[in-house]
């Protein structure tokens, strides 16, 4: 939730310190965490100085580059915890848009309270006080569990609620 940058360029931040890692891998990584377009835009790109805490980058854009570093080690499970909370609805739809791509040949754990970044996810588990109420895909959730159902239709009030449509 707290994505802390160091004083440094983008690259260095994505790369943290791992060695043997380019400018490819973190391009790469950037790419699936939907950071591109902005690191493109910044003044020198990847080699952007950023201020430990970056006070020159917006919220959503410091959450991609921490889903970038966590991307670039490769690793075989991937803990995301309300990795789309700061992203604007555009930033979030590149991210959730990638996570297809991100997921593939790896177990990942997304942590999220949006639920419409929890739609494509094989299994969810439902919460509520510490204790497990339900586990299943998003359609059957709908269907069988209340809490979700309301839950997804208060956050999704202009969707018709089941498939994620306009009304």
């Amino acid at each position: 939730q707290d994505n802390f940058l160091f004083r440094g360029s983008i690259r260095d931040n994505i790369i943290a310190g791992r060695a043997g890692l380019t400018l490819s891998d973190a391009m790469r990584a950037a790419h699936l965490a939907g950071a591109e377009e902005f690191i493109e835009r910044m003044p020198n790109g990847y080699d952007t100085y950023i201020e430990e805490g970056s006070p020159n980058l917006s919220g959503g854009q410091k959450q991609r580059l921490a889903i970038a570093r966590a991307l670039i080690h490769n690793p075989t499970i991937l803990i995301l915890d309300e990795a789309t909370s700061a992203l604007d609805p555009e930033s979030e739809a590149v991210v959730s848009n990638n996570l297809m791509r991100i997921a593939s040949g790896r177990t990942m754990i997304i942590v999220s309270h949006r639920l419409s970044s929890l739609t494509e996810c094989d299994q969810i588990l439902v919460m509520e006080q510490g204790k497990v109420l339900d586990v299943a895909s998003h359609a059957t959730l709908l269907e069988r569990c209340p809490l979700y159902r309301q839950l997804w239709l208060q956050q999704n009030r202009h969707l018709d609620g089941r498939a994620g449509r306009p009304v």
